[in-house]
């Protein structure tokens, strides 16, 4: 009988997750990195890894039959007991290996939910919830048919790229065919949805055998597709989980995790309000939520998703997860690109400063109060400053980065 302890195996093509092994590594796991050559170098928590496997990437992307054959390697000799994504990109990898290795966890199937937003819509739209009128951009007859049917503007968006990147606005008929000539042989891997104006909220979620035991509503100052496309600084604010705003996509996004099957782990769902009060949704992930909302949910609740999530996935026999009591605090989050390389936030020193960002050429920070009121206060005034202090603009890479 093999005397191993419980093993798990994280996925990181990007630097991310630290917090998640360090965890897993005081929940008494042994832990194991896999991750690009081209990051061996990142601040990765060695003190808290047993080993760490390097794959050849090429722009951050791995050979997905190389991962299989270097993860069946390891295991002949390393019993590996769960498999962890870390970011986005990484999902389908992970359930690849689940499938080859028969391990336990999200398989293909589910993981598409998580990732490809044409998937996603079919099935929240199979069980009746509300999602923005779209179209598969594949058969020509039903493109027409839909610009028809649905009034414009209308969104293409890669099924698999994460946040705002490379999505196109698309004005008119004409337009969307030209864009389709640019897009060549990839076509078919977008699809066509109508533009809905409105507010646009996000819910954090950790999911313990499929019921979400943990969520954290909030709203983004302006929608991300605006901020990334047309410049602006990035603020997301946490809401009060009693206002109407919060109770309505808390429930929407108990209805799509249920929906779409997630069984462990955390989820970053996004839905947008429109104008005849419909919470419409939009996409969700797998994975904690990017751009430091981890930190603006542990800065309003107290709660670190990174941790919550290793201690389900360590989880063994008996033993059940039990969700922390959060604390009831408001918070708000503000990043914007940089004209210094080493922006000088000194002078952001109220007592309410959470958490600075320390990145070449970004400003953010993140503020935090029992009172909201002063939350809002912080708010209004940082945001002008950032724009005068920091504030510049660059163009959108067509993918992720970092």
């Amino acid at each position: 009988m093999s005397t191993q302890p419980f093993t798990v195996l994280c996925l990181a093509s990007y630097e991310k997750g630290q917090e998640f092994m360090r965890e897993c590594k005081r929940q008494g796991a042994r832990v194991f990195l896999l991750t690009s050559q081209s990051i061996a170098g990142a601040d990765w928590p060695r003190e808290s890894l047993d080993d760490i496997f390097l794959i050849p990437d090429k722009d951050k992307e791995w050979n997905r039959q190389d991962v299989i054959y270097g993860v069946s390697y390891m295991a002949r000799n390393h019993r590996i007991d769960r498999i962890v994504p870390l970011d986005d990109f990484d999902v389908e990898t992970g359930a690849a290996l689940r499938e080859h290795l028969r391990i336990g966890g999200m398989g293909d199937t589910t993981a598409r939910y998580f990732r490809d937003k044409l998937a996603m819509r079919v099935r929240a739209k199979e069980a009746a919830i509300a999602v923005p009128d779209f179209v598969h951009v594949l058969h020509y007859d039903a493109l027409r048919e839909f610009m028809k049917r649905v009034p414009g503007p209308w969104l293409v968006k890669p099924r698999m790229q994460a946040s705002a990147l490379g999505i196109k606005k698309i004005h008119h008929e004409e337009e969307l065919w030209r864009h389709l000539d640019h897009l060549g042989d990839k076509q078919s891997f977008y699809l066509m949805e109508r533009f809905v104006e409105g507010d646009v909220y996000h819910v954090d979620s950790v999911i313990s055998e499929r019921a979400v035991v943990f969520a954290c509503a909030s709203k983004y100052g302006k929608p991300p597709m605006h901020v990334a496309h047309q410049g602006d600084v990035f603020t997301t604010k946490t809401l009060s989980p009693t206002s109407a705003e919060a109770k309505a996509v808390l429930k929407a996004n108990k209805t799509v995790l249920q929906t779409l099957g997630l069984v462990r782990g955390v989820s970053h769902t996004e839905f947008i309000m429109g104008k005849d009060g419909t919470v419409y949704f939009l996409e969700t992930s797998a994975r904690v939520g990017g751009a430091n909302i981890a930190e603006l949910v542990e800065a309003a609740t107290g709660v670190n998703l990174w941790r919550e999530w290793a201690k389900i996935e360590c989880e063994q026999g008996e033993k059940s997860y039990m969700p922390p009591i959060a604390e009831k605090n408001t918070a708000a989050l503000l990043i914007s690109l940089a004209k210094q390389e080493h922006p000088d936030m000194s002078a952001y020193n109220d007592p309410e400063v959470w958490w600075k960002m320390n990145r070449k050429h970004h400003a953010g920070l993140i503020v935090t109060s029992p009172k909201a009121s002063r939350v809002d206060e912080l708010l209004e005034s940082y945001l002008q400053r950032f724009y005068n202090d920091f504030f510049t603009t660059a163009p959108l890479p067509d993918k992720a980065t970092n």
